[in-house]
């Protein structure tokens, strides 16, 4: 091992919390992460690990979904450290992302031969405003290492006029934007679909399923057949790769979303999850692995992000300029 990976693999142990042993009970003991870059790896029994018993763990999974909170420092840092503890177990490696769209493959394909610059890569994909703090290392640890990199999520006009029109817009695509989108795009299951319903109620103070709201999830199923279609096409494109997605943590953990989409489609694949949690003043290891256990075959505990809004005013009107953005998109 290199000097590079020596100092790597103790960047790692010192980040996520200690190297413990492996297959070691939950530990009541256990301090919190004390910054916002610091997570607390465990299994899903709630024995920790270090970053590289944790690549060990993957190294025969077909496919690993590390779910994130966007824009969280330490759900980015950790993807950075798997993806480079997993490529030396196995460098045939590829990266799928979320913060793609397939309108982006393109321009990603040119960054990556060295044809553009990050700034021309960032302003012709309408790169995440987090780009360069959350996703540049991934990017640019496939680029350096010559690995291919696919855009997973569906076009952000098309997720968008679902969302308003319902799945009857796809007919208004034209032949070949359909056929790029999954055969069928809106496969989902019974408790994805009471999740989402149960979480959108829980922000908007009501139960009441409304038209707006169904095509809401019909654009969310399609942002997750997407991806899995695209983990799918990785997997056909590149035999005997590993595929790494990231993604948010709501379309994978409980091994819903595109997890459940992708297990339907291939129930042949090792499927991993590594889902994040929030680690709340107070709260035990044992306690928090009760609590969270099934969300992921592995999990990652991170310092809660700071409130956006105190001002439950300030709050609404922030949403609501949202909806009027969302109004100044065509679908005709």
């Amino acid at each position: 091992m290199t000097s590079y990976y020596c100092i790597l693999a103790l960047l790692a142990c010192l980040t996520l919390a200690g190297c413990a042993t492996q297959g070691s009970a939950p530990q009541t003991s256990v301090l919190p992460p004390q910054t916002q870059y610091d997570a607390v790896l465990t299994d899903h029994r709630g024995a920790r690990l270090s970053i590289n018993q944790l690549a060990g763990e993957l190294a025969e999974a077909d496919v690993v979904v590390v779910g994130e909170y966007h824009g969280h420092h330490g759900a980015h840092l950790l993807q950075s450290l798997l993806q480079s503890a997993l490529y030396q177990q196995r460098p045939q490696q590829v990266l799928t992302m979320e913060q793609f769209t397939l309108d982006d493959q393109g321009e990603l394909d040119r960054y990556l031969a060295g044809d553009t610059g990050e700034s021309e890569l960032i302003a012709d994909t309408d790169a995440w405003p987090n780009y360069k703090a959350s996703y540049r290392p991934l990017v640019e640890f496939a680029r350096n290492h010559g690995l291919p990199v696919l855009a997973a999520n569906a076009p952000a006009h098309t997720v968008r006029c679902v969302g308003r029109q319902g799945v009857d817009y796809l007919q208004q695509l034209t032949t070949t934007e359909r056929r790029r989108l999954p055969r069928d795009a809106f496969i989902d299951t019974p408790a994805y679909r009471e999740k989402f319903f149960a979480t959108m109620a829980s922000g908007h103070g009501s139960a009441d399923i409304s038209t707006r709201m169904k095509n809401t999830y019909r654009a969310q199923l399609l942002r997750d057949n997407t991806m899995a279609a695209q983990v799918i096409r990785a997997l056909d494109a590149y035999p005997g790769h590993q595929v790494i997605h990231v993604t948010g943590t709501f379309h994978a953990e409980e091994r819903l979303g595109m997890v459940a989409v992708l297990e339907t489609r291939r129930p042949d694949l090792n499927v991993a999850v590594i889902s994040p949690v929030f680690w709340q003043n107070g709260d035990s290891l044992a306690e928090l692995t009760r609590t969270n256990g099934s969300k992921g075959d592995f999990l990652y505990y991170l310092q809660p992000l700071p409130d956006e809004y105190k001002d439950q005013e300030r709050h609404r009107e922030a949403m609501m300029q949202q909806f009027r953005n969302a109004a100044d998109v065509r679908c005709d």
